[in-house]
């Protein structure tokens, strides 16, 4: 490409005044509220704790770059809404990253950051899920006397030939099946998976490793293992009932369980003729499939509207109405979907590229720790504001993506906002809340 020399630039005038463009402005970044990632960072510990997990056998004199700075780098351009190594080209030369990772050099370069991705391990990736769930308990001051473990599935859909990676029936393409879980914003587990298996396989024995994790800090915590009907697995749910886990899970409709509701089913459609009126109807029987130990308490949803009928079945083992139990408890599920939304389309878990099954299993891990700190700025620095339910990617446009010009000297790195930002209230509360 032809290097071009000229450096100034005129624009149509405004108002008789000559407006004319060059790049003399100095020290200038789009991501001015970065330093808020850092500031959660500290609070949390977590990107020093994950760099120790990840094994680095370089010789220490030439290293340039550590691989917490590395791990940093990776995480707060993620964050900063930067989701390839392609982007470190010039991303490293920002000074604003340099200063919230603690440097004052240029940063690592793809390359580097690559070799560092391809170090990830089995065992190192496994620890890393044990972190998020120590900051998910850590994040409790008090033991809660009730939690619930969502559990769910999606498709991480792969572009090249990646280890791991088959043709998905259901979802019609090729990708990998990552398995997440949360408890309410909280991020607890994301384990990258192939997508020739069972939806459900492994979770019982993520279930397992949560509950022994857990009960030991918080004995008395009444824990329900929450999930659609891929995780109804009746081995799986004894599990629960021997080790004093609640569940409550959907339950794909078949013709037994169709005739066990046959009556409400039709009664739901006769008084919406005899209506025109929307129907949902409740109620519950026990039901065993052959293969089953035993029969289990199963909730039936009769509604049938212009649309026809929408029957769903549920089950549970917990005591309650129908109604309130498939309303308040059952459907709430649906917010775990929209956090898996936040991870993948705000914070780019789905950017799985790497040719190895491990390093791709590092990239789920490190837009997980971006979620994790933006979602400890949701919770803890942006309650009762206009922010408090806001995603991490409205959360970066609004706080992180804010043009400063930067003065760095031997004594001080100054940041100096856009005295046009229009949150700067905000922003200030949220620093403060931080500190």
């Amino acid at each position: 490409m032809t290097k071009c020399t000229q450096t100034n630039f005129d624009f149509p005038s405004c108002k008789s005044r000559k407006v004319s463009v060059d790049f003399s402005g100095g020290n200038i970044t789009s991501n001015g509220g970065v330093l808020l990632l850092r500031q959660a960072d500290a609070k949390l510990g977590l990107t020093r704790a994950a760099a120790r997990l990840i094994p680095d056998g370089r010789r220490k004199s030439s290293v340039k770059h550590s691989a917490v700075q590395m791990l940093r780098q990776r995480v707060y351009a993620m964050g900063c809404g930067e989701e390839d190594l392609n982007d470190h080209d010039e991303l490293r030369y920002d000074i604003a990253l340099q200063t919230a990772i603690g440097c004052d050099k240029p940063l690592a370069s793809p390359s580097t950051l690559c070799r560092f991705k391809n170090r990830a391990q089995r065992k190192a990736v496994a620890d890393m899920n044990t972190l998020l769930v120590d900051r998910f308990i850590e994040a409790h001051a008090t033991a809660p006397k009730e939690i619930i473990l969502d559990f769910d599935a999606t498709d991480d859909v792969v572009h090249g030939n990646q280890e791991g990676r088959f043709f998905h029936g259901y979802y019609d393409h090729y990708c990998f099946l990552p398995l997440y879980v949360f408890c309410g914003s909280h991020l607890l587990c994301a384990y990258l998976r192939p997508s020739k298996i069972d939806g459900a396989k492994h979770a019982w024995a993520i279930l397992a490793l949560l509950t022994k994790r857990i009960r030991p800090t918080w004995p008395d915590v009444k824990i329900i293992f929450r999930g659609d009907s891929g995780f109804c697995r009746w081995k799986m749910l004894r599990w629960c009932e021997s080790h004093g886990v609640e569940y409550i899970v959907g339950i794909g409709g078949n013709k037994r369980l169709k005739q066990f509701g046959c009556a409400l089913i039709d009664q739901s459609e006769a008084v919406y003729k005899q209506t025109a009126e929307k129907q949902r109807l409740f109620s519950e029987f026990s039901y065993a499939a052959a293969t089953w130990d035993r029969e289990r308490r199963v909730i039936i949803k009769a509604e049938h509207t212009s649309q026809g009928a929408n029957t769903r079945f549920i089950l549970t083992s917990l005591d309650g109405d129908p109604q309130k139990l498939y309303d308040e408890v059952y459907c709430a599920r649906g917010d775990m979907e929209n956090r898996i939304k936040e991870q993948q389309l705000d914070l780019y878990a789905d950017r799985t590229s790497c040719h190895s099954w491990w390093p791709n299993q590092l990239r789920l891990m490190l837009s997980s720790f971006a979620y994790v700190l933006f979602d400890h700025i949701r919770r803890t620095a942006l309650q009762n504001t206009r922010l408090a339910q806001a995603t991490s990617a409205t959360i970066r446009n609004k706080l992180i993506r804010i043009g400063a010009v930067i003065v760095r000297n031997t004594r001080r790195i100054r940041f100096h906002l856009s005295s046009a930002y229009p949150r700067q209230e905000l922003f200030t509360l949220v620093a403060a809340r931080l500190q």
